[in-house]
């Protein structure tokens, strides 16, 4: 069983997690890393992806993020995501139509200014889809 240490999930609308954890897995833009207790200090940016974190006593979350930055410090590890969801929040029915209306509305778009707003939205869509590994 890993020593655990203190862990912060934090997004620009609230504080999503923040408690003692025994490791975390991090989708880092130079490649996945997982920090446990003692981890040597590093700052990296994050990609889109999916943080899991493994709790005191075994249990999992799991969250997608949409970039951002993790600081491992003497302390513990921030996560300061541009975006975050815990993955049991989202509806796979709901979020697969949700994707469905973002081709629709790219495909509608009746200028680029619409258009480019269109194709931001589909493009977090996938890249939410993609953490979920569908």
């Amino acid at each position: 069983m890993a020593e655990p240490f203190p862990f912060e999930l934090v997004s620009p609308e609230r504080l999503l997690l923040s408690e003692s954890v025994e490791a975390v897995v991090v989708p880092g833009t130079e490649g996945e890393f997982t920090v446990l207790k003692d981890h040597a200090p590093f700052m990296a940016t994050i990609k889109p992806g999916c943080v899991v974190v493994t709790q005191v006593g075994g249990g999992v979350q799991k969250f997608f993020v949409r970039g951002g930055f993790a600081d491992v410090n003497g302390t513990g590890l921030t996560i300061l995501a541009e975006q975050a969801i815990p993955l049991e929040s989202l509806d796979p029915d709901a979020f697969a139509l949700e994707i469905r209306n973002a081709e629709e509305d790219v495909a509608d778009a009746r200028d680029d200014a619409q258009r480019t707003v269109a194709q931001t939205k589909l493009q977090q869509l996938q890249d939410i889809r993609e953490a979920l590994g569908h």
